[in-house]
């Protein structure tokens, strides 16, 4: 049945329908309304778990990693300056193996400071190993939520589901929460085969020699690449259940034929769906391409995708300083591969909680055509793009 509820609210449902052992909490804005929601539940009797209030984001996802390790299901959430602070964590929960889940409300990092959305929290930890999921919308962050856990599980190897701050943490939506016997048909109970146990001890996460590192970050990577097909086998398998898919790694929207295509991570999906609906009959055909795993990144999900276009449009909502588009660079090296590759158009829109308005859809098609230069990158924003050369 449809409730009307706030995205982190729906996030924070879905991480009870999986019996969670231990959660560990340190707010920090715009994640706290989810660890608040459960912390309530646990407080209410509706949830039985291990609810830890920490001093930091580095002790929530240290917490979190030896309550794995020691066998029981674990959780946590944050953003931003959070995700910052938990890094060296992250690194050592990913190359350790260890099945959790994290979700990332996305947020600015500062400086300067801002508390609004963008993606450039999880995109700075993008090399820590994890598995990045993100969500178009609340619906789609309440599903992987509970695909995240079976995949982690599956794969050992945590996973990342990252839902853009405010614009899906804070809005209401009307969403299906499934029900426990839908959850508990999909999720099995918690197994670890390398969790903690003093009858059969051994060590994790030790030194390791020159001889020996190599082999260990290529296990590692080859991994992930493999997880891709765990990914897309879940949702298959979570949408048998529950009715819905989330798209596997990459889902298309938009006319199969169009000759354009605009590559989008995140909530600016459900953006420019609205604005590809409200098109007129005349505008160029356009097909959608949403980008539902970074990592692992899959290269020839994207080519599919990316089949029969002239123009490949990537819209991103991350920068990295001096070198451009992240999205972007990658999704040029995977289409490089192709026998005729589309001409790449790379914009980052909608930095620190930016406003993405509907009409960006036919500013960016006149864009690429009065500037037609391949491959190239570019900070673009409507409300900037409206004054004078001079007073940008």
């Amino acid at each position: 049945m449809l409730q009307a509820l706030e995205g982190s609210q729906a996030v924070a449902q879905a991480v009870s329908l999986c019996r969670p052992g231990v959660i560990a909490a340190y707010p920090i804005t715009p994640q706290t309304h989810i660890v608040e929601n459960i912390s309530k539940l646990v407080a209410d009797g509706h949830l039985d778990c291990e609810f830890v209030s920490v001093e930091s984001e580095f002790s929530a996802a240290s917490v979190v990693l030896g309550a794995a390790m020691a066998g029981s299901r674990a959780y946590t959430a944050s953003a931003s300056q959070g995700i910052m602070l938990m890094a060296e964590v992250l690194f050592n929960i990913s190359g350790m193996r260890v099945p959790l889940v994290l979700t990332c409300a996305n947020r600015a990092v500062s400086s300067p400071l801002s508390i609004w959305n963008d993606q450039q929290d999880s995109m700075s930890v993008r090399d820590a190993g994890w598995i990045q999921l993100y969500c178009a919308d609340n619906q789609e962050a309440v599903d992987t939520t509970i695909q995240a856990f079976r995949i982690a599980e599956a794969t050992e190897l945590p996973v990342m589901v990252c839902m853009d701050g405010f614009t899906l943490t804070h809005t209401l939506e009307g969403i299906d929460i499934p029900t426990q016997e839908q959850v508990d048909q999909f999720l099995p109970e918690f197994t670890f085969s390398r969790a903690l146990d003093p009858r059969n001890p051994i060590s994790v996460g030790t030194l390791i020699s020159p001889d020996h590192y190599s082999e260990a970050r290529h296990s590692h990577h080859q991994a992930l690449m493999n997880a891709q097909d765990d990914i897309v086998a879940m949702d298959q398998e979570w949408a048998k259940i529950s009715g819905r898919e989330s798209g596997g790694l990459v889902s298309t929207y938009g006319d199969d034929n169009a000759k354009i295509g605009i590559l989008v991570i995140g909530s600016v999906f459900g953006t420019l769906k609205a604005a590809l609906v409200d098109a007129p009959p005349n505008e160029e055909p356009v097909k959608l391409i949403k980008l539902r795993s970074f990592r692992p990144f899959p290269i020839e999900a994207i080519c599919k995708a990316c089949e029969g276009l002239d123009n490949l449009i990537v819209l991103e909502r991350a920068l990295s300083p001096g070198g451009g588009g992240i999205v972007g660079i990658e999704v040029l090296s995977a289409i490089s591969g192709m026998e005729n590759p589309p001409t790449l158009h790379n914009f980052t829109v909608g930095l620190g909680g930016r406003d993405i308005p509907l009409e960006i859809l036919p500013r960016l098609l006149e864009k690429i055509r009065s500037n037609p230069t391949p491959n190239q990158f570019e900070i673009f924003d409507v409300e900037l793009d409206r004054l004078p050369e001079e007073d940008r």
